[in-house]
Parts: structure tokens; C-alpha cells; sequence
């Protein structure tokens, strides 16, 4: 095994384990939609990367932040619902990548290039991972008793407007992550399925993290050997391997009940 393969593996590791992680919290809160926008808001910065030649993480990383900045504080002064916040984010975002992203640079901000990841970039991949993982962790209870009851979460003290912003902040990083791994076409696939296989087969939420996790991983792993084995883009793949693995849970759910 190659050390570019094993980088490119552990890079997909931490950034499929984590997306899965945050897509058990999305699904609960019924936000999942919320990363897609997001993700492409992302093309303008890989646009300008790609256009001038810099590392696409540092062209996408400014803008997925300052997006959910603005839905933050968009969602705080007109009190309209996230998703269609995230919707009229999505439209400017692809509209202005429209503008100046040449076609034949588009595929690596479509679809990903994980495959190409440097030693570098793998580093930072693992560490802003786990630093997201920590902070989810921190957020989860107290997220899932706001969208129980967000008056209840405020008697009890909880910042929400704090709250609601470290969360989209960890969706911002998340997508970041996922346009290096599977593209910003459909990052938020990334974050979505595993935690919607998981549901499938999770009794309690202890397991349903896990299975998330667990899922994502396993989709990862297998969609990087089969795109090799068949010449194949890693991204795509990854989401296909992820939508198989829904369907046996669905299967799997079945044969249980």
C-alpha cells in the first residue's frame, strides 16, 4: 500500500467519521438540508483557488465560515427558518462561482480530490476533525433539548443564539472538509446518509452515534479501493458505497422488526 493511499485513508477517515457524527444531530434537528447550500457556497472559494492556483481548502475554508456566519445572523434578525436561509445562500454561492470558474476546472470542485491530498493537508484534516468532534460533543444535549423545546433550553440558561452559532460553524468546518473528500456537489450526502443508515438499525442514541460514525467510515474505505479498481472518481463512488449501505439497513431493519 502506497503512503499516498494511506494518507488519503486516514484523511478519509477522520473526514467521513465526523461528517457522520454531525449528521445524527442534523437529522434530529431536521437540518440535514442546511449543508448542501453550505457546501455550495463553497464553489466560489474553490473557483478563485482553482483560478489562481492555491490550495482549494484555503479558498473554501473563508467562505463556508462566512456563510454560516450570515445565516446566523440572518436567522437572528428576520427570524426565517434555516433551510431557507441556506437556500438563498446556496443561490449566491453557485451564481457567483457560475461567473468566473472555468468548465474545465469545475470536477475538482464538483466531486473532490481526495486522492491528491498532501501530508500537510491530511494534518490539518485531523485536526480540525477533532476539533469539531469535541465541540458537537459539547453542544449535543444541549442542541437536542432546543429543538425539544428551544423556551425550555432558555430557562435553564442556555445561550441559544451561542449555541445555534458554534453549531452552524461546525457545519461550515464539516463541509469544508467534505468538498476535499467527495466535492461540494454533494457534501451534504456526506453528512446525511450514514446518520439516516444508522437511524435504520439504532435502538438507543449511544449506538446510533456510533453506527453513523461506523458507516461513514466503512462507505469511505470502500468507495476509495472500488474507485481504484475501476479508475473511478473517489467522491461519487464514496456516495454510492454510503447509499448501498442505506439499503441494507433497510433490509437489515426489516429482517429485525
Amino acid at each position: 500500500m502506497s503512503q499516498q493511499l494511506i494518507i488519503t485513508l486516514i484523511s478519509g477517515i477522520f473526514i467521513s467519521g465526523v461528517a457522520g457524527y454531525l449528521g445524527t444531530l442534523m437529522l434530529s434537528k431536521k437540518m440535514s438540508v442546511v449543508a448542501g447550500p453550505l457546501a455550495h457556497l463553497a464553489f466560489p472559494g474553490a473557483a478563485l483557488a482553482l483560478v489562481f492556483g492555491f490550495n482549494i481548502f484555503l479558498g473554501v475554508f473563508p467562505f463556508v465560515i462566512i456563510g454560516a456566519i450570515i445565516i446566523w445572523i440572518l436567522e437572528k434578525k428576520t427570524k426565517l427558518p434555516l433551510e431557507n436561509l441556506a437556500a438563498i445562500i446556496f443561490a449566491g454561492g453557485v451564481g457567483s462561482a457560475l461567473l468566473f470558474l472555468p468548465i474545465e476546472k469545475a470536477e475538482e470542485a464538483l466531486v473532490g480530490n481526495i486522492m491528491n491530498i498532501t501530508l500537510v493537508e491530511a494534518l490539518v484534516v485531523i485536526i480540525l476533525s477533532i476539533i469539531v468532534f469535541y465541540v458537537i460533543n459539547k453542544l449535543y444535549q444541549k442542541m437536542i433539548l432546543m429543538n425539544i423545546n428551544e423556551d425550555l433550553a432558555i430557562i435553564e440558561g442556555t445561550n441559544v443564539s451561542l449555541y445555534n452559532l458554534l453549531y452552524l460553524l461546525s457545519i461550515a468546518v464539516v463541509v469544508a472538509l467534505g468538498v476535499y473528500l467527495v466535492g461540494g456537489l454533494i457534501t451534504a450526502a456526506l453528512i446525511a446518509v450514514p446518520a439516516a443508515s444508522a437511524k435504520n438499525i439504532s435502538r438507543g442514541l449511544f449506538f446510533y452515534k456510533i453506527s453513523a460514525i461506523i458507516f461513514g467510515i466503512v462507505s469511505t474505505i470502500a468507495g476509495i479501493f472500488v474507485s481504484l479498481f475501476f479508475n473511478l472518481s473517489a467522491g461519487p463512488m464514496i456516495i454510492v458505497c454510503g447509499v448501498m449501505l442505506f439499503l441494507f439497513s433497510i433490509v437489515f431493519r426489516r429482517q429485525v422488526i
